[in-house]
């Protein structure tokens, strides 16, 4: 049997809801919606975890971030953890990243820990502070740290890389990217730094976004045309070398995601004033966490950090309309560059052998419920991403009911390409449950954030889950007694939370239950399974 090709194209901090095929009647995006006509769209799908490295690492291993360890950003993939892509490059294929990585760190900011020991006890050895004696440090672990990029663009990584055996890194966010876009950069403008960041953009009167600049960038040197161009260099290449191996080639872009700064013609593609907020966009829980009620606050005393990682409340409509149009724009870059790989892979005869996914690592909450950027909670717009799957051996212009997620797309795939996941992986095969009309055999999906204190402007961290079922979601946080309980399909804004309705309180039991159950299923199962042979 002749394996397929497999293209998986991500975007960084994309909403489902920010592409045509998926409702949005503003932004544009052909290429984009052309896929899912080409394919089967997956109208319920969601992250393991509303954070970058987390799902993606998630993405990488079939394995929830409680089980592989890297539960926020600041903890990198084991160098030890088997990836669907080394499954993939063992069976034969050429495995490529392009892009945005974020397996390991990308700055040099150590997460801070808490110290366990007790006052009156003697603490242990530094060597035995931690559980493991396995550090997720030193040189193998600092492949993607901006600071040794910015210092050495012509620096070599080890390869393969979590299975890769070619990589071109394009990390950072809006103009602020470096990795192999650095050197890239550097070979054909004479000092990069004179055109990149806020001190150097260029004239944009009226502006009031925060996080957003016009960037003196131009679009043909913006990293998500780097990504473009390395990719369709890449499917060159693999053309004039006429291998029989199949490829798996990830392209990943850092966009769209803040710093709001799309470039050229892309700035001000779509008129703000146009933009339509979402109907929650004033709608405020009034059983919502405290720290939410801080950010509320913060705002109303003019005090809001608005340029960081943080989450922050929002009232200024002209602003928030501006920051969605940017993010429209970087979307609409994005597509074009997208559609000059799928031509690419059409003039190269290539399309034909080779499967194109499309999702993203999360989404933003973009004014939903006063709210901007991430982290903390779980509003719709956060934890639902696209995913598009276009087999040219298969069903087209299809929407699958099934529930699935991020958790499930190596299993996918080495499903496709007639491959066996390890022992531990805990996805599903979800085409081929969409094909034969049974879901995944789970109590419903399972979403884990351990969010850092940093990120969240307080002095402690905060844990998060939620249960999700198709019409269902709930979420508990571990410090807060209260709690979150939608009926998506009688409140699809999430703007009526019955976690306390007395009528619904059956359903939230039976929600509880569910949830443990399937926690339960999701406890690690290697290096021993529990099936008797």
């Amino acid at each position: 049997m002749k394996r397929p090709n497999f293209l998986v194209i991500m975007t960084d901090q994309h909403r489902a809801d920010h592409l045509g095929c998926y409702g949005n009647p503003h932004v544009r995006t052909p290429n984009i919606d052309g896929i899912a006509r080409n394919g089967i769209r997956f109208e319920h799908f969601y992250v393991a975890c509303p954070i970058c490295m987390p799902n993606r690492i998630v993405f990488m291993t079939g394995r929830m971030p409680s089980v592989n360890g890297s539960r926020h950003n600041g903890i990198p993939l084991d160098r030890d953890a088997v990836t669907f892509v080394d499954l993939l490059r063992h069976a034969g294929y050429r495995t490529a990243l392009i892009g945005k990585c974020h397996l390991q760190d990308m700055t040099d900011k150590r997460v801070p820990t808490e110290d366990p020991t007790i006052d009156e006890f003697d603490p242990p050895p530094p060597e035995l502070r931690e559980a493991s004696r396995r550090r997720r440090i030193g040189p193998e672990y600092e492949a993607e740290l901006i600071p040794l990029w910015r210092a050495d663009p012509d620096r070599i990584m080890p390869l393969p890389y979590y299975g890769f055996d070619f990589v071109r890194l394009a990390n950072g966010h809006g103009d602020q990217v470096h990795g192999h876009y650095t050197r890239w950069l550097g070979n054909r403008v004479a000092d990069p730094e004179k055109l990149r960041g806020w001190q150097n953009a260029l004239s944009a009167p009226g502006l009031r976004a925060p996080q957003a600049w016009r960037t003196a960038v131009p679009e043909e040197l913006y990293p998500t045309t780097f990504v473009a161009e390395e990719t369709v260099g890449y499917l060159e290449r693999y053309a004039r070398e006429k291998d029989s191996q199949p490829f798996f080639l990830h392209c990943s872009f850092p966009d769209p995601h803040h710093p709001f700064t799309p470039p050229g013609r892309y700035f001000d593609l779509y008129d703000a004033t146009e933009v339509r907020l979402s109907s929650s966009f004033h709608a405020v829980d009034p059983h919502e966490p405290a720290f939410v009620r801080e950010l509320r606050a913060a705002t109303a005393r003019g005090v809001s950090n608005t340029n960081s990682p943080v989450p922050f409340a929002i009232t200024d409509e002209v602003a928030a309309k501006q920051i969605v149009a940017l993010t429209y724009g970087m979307i609409t870059m994005i597509d074009d560059a997208v559609g000059r790989v799928l031509q690419k892979l059409k003039e190269l005869d290539l399309a034909k052998d080779t499967i194109v996914i499309f999702t993203s690592d999360h989404g933003d909450f973009m004014g939903d419920h006063g709210l901007m950027l991430k982290h903390g909670l779980h509003y719709e717009g956060v934890i639902r991403v696209p995913f598009i799957w276009s087999d040219p051996h298969g069903r087209s212009h299809a929407v699958s009911p099934v529930l699935g997620g991020t958790i499930d797309i190596g299993t996918t795939i080495l499903a496709r390409a007639q491959l066996a996941p390890p022992r531990g992986n805990q996805g599903f095969d979800i085409i081929r449950a969409t094909k034969n009309g049974e879901p995944p055999k789970r109590y419903g999906l399972v979403v884990e954030e351990d969010e850092l204190a940093v990120h969240l402007g307080r002095s402690e961290g905060l844990r998060t889950r939620t249960f999700l079922t198709p019409r269902w979601r709930l979420t508990i946080w571990d410090s807060f007694e209260q709690g979150e309980l939608f009926d998506r399909q009688a409140d699809p804004d999430e703007v009526n939370n019955v976690w306390h309705s007395e009528k619904h309180q059956t359903q939230k039991h039976k929600l509880m239950e569910d949830m443990l159950r399937e926690m339960i299923r999701l406890g690690d199962t290697a290096p021993f399974s529990l099936r008797v042979a």
